[in-house]
């Protein structure tokens, strides 16, 4: 039973986290068609800009996550503006923007390299301590993680399905033009779905960091497993990659206590393969009908 909970306690912990990162990643799929591979990198800035900002002031938790999800919030727009909006009505827009993403997270992590160095610091907006459920000790961090990740990730399913920003959000979604005769800004809520994927990505990073540290890589390997747990529940799908985030994650720490934690992710690769021969378009993705 110690085992069990232990390992349900570390799936949910990182559950939580990979579920912020992929909702975020899907949501732009969903509703722009592009895969964003600066995404990483907008949780790595959200960490920085807390640890920055801590520095100074010493901000609680709180403040912290506050402050995460400006600063993703703040790149994400950026991006919009700066970037992706010149190039959604390109031919091969699909393959421009994979590079042009590139091209930004690269840029970003040697900014990010340059002032602050390459040595890793540590996150100073955390909760320290522990308690013990059964035999098993669970720090508060975890818990932490896993209430701010269900009110976030609670708060935009209400965003998408009880608001006009939400219906809005999945008119252009499921059909850009015919949204935009029925009188729906897209420009508008492309620029609101960018920024609202990265302040979901900026908390991720902050969360990731407390448990890790800060470095101007740590956002690599949660892209990665984002869009895993994406293509695993169908691509643009966010509903979806919130439950397969967990459930993968559950799987990834089984496979760790029992056989080593190298073996995880090789797993999580396992299952894609598995997934995409069984259900090419994922566990949750439909086939989208198109009228002539």
């Amino acid at each position: 039973m110690e085992i069990l909970i232990q390992i349900f306690v570390t799936g949910l912990t990182l559950g939580s986290m990979y579920a912020l990162a992929a909702v975020g990643l899907s949501l732009i799929y969903g509703t722009l068609g592009m895969f964003n591979m600066a995404h990483g990198m907008f949780m790595t800035l959200g960490a920085y800009a807390v640890f920055s900002l801590a520095s100074v002031f010493g901000v609680p938790l709180i403040l912290g996550v506050l402050a995460a999800m400006v600063a993703g919030a703040v790149i994400g727009m950026l991006t919009h503006l700066l970037i992706v909006r010149f190039m959604l009505n390109s031919p091969d827009f699909e393959t421009n923007i994979l590079v042009a993403t590139a091209g930004l997270g690269i840029l970003l992590e040697d900014l990010i390299l340059k002032i602050y160095g390459g040595y890793p610091y540590p996150q100073p907006v955390k909760i320290e301590g522990t308690f013990s459920v059964g035999e098993v000790n669970v720090t508060y961090q975890a818990l932490v993680i896993l209430l701010i990740a269900i009110v976030c990730i609670g708060s935009v399913a209400w965003l998408l399905l009880k608001t006009r920003f939400g219906r809005a959000i999945r008119a252009t979604a499921m059909n850009r033009d015919a949204a935009r005769l029925m009188g729906v800004r897209t420009n508008t809520v492309y620029l609101q779905v960018m920024a609202l994927a990265g302040a979901l990505a900026g908390v991720a990073g902050l969360m990731i960091s407390t448990l890790a540290t800060l470095s101007p890589q740590m956002g690599g390997d949660p892209l990665l497993k984002a869009f895993v747990i994406c293509v695993v529940a169908g691509l643009g799908n966010v509903w979806g990659a919130g439950i397969c985030a967990i459930g993968l994650a559950l799987i990834e720490s089984a496979i760790g206590f029992y056989f080593g934690v190298r073996f995880g992710f090789p797993t999580m690769l396992m299952l894609v393969i598995i997934v995409l021969i069984w259900r090419p378009l994922g566990l949750f993705g439909k086939e989208k009908v198109v009228r002539l």
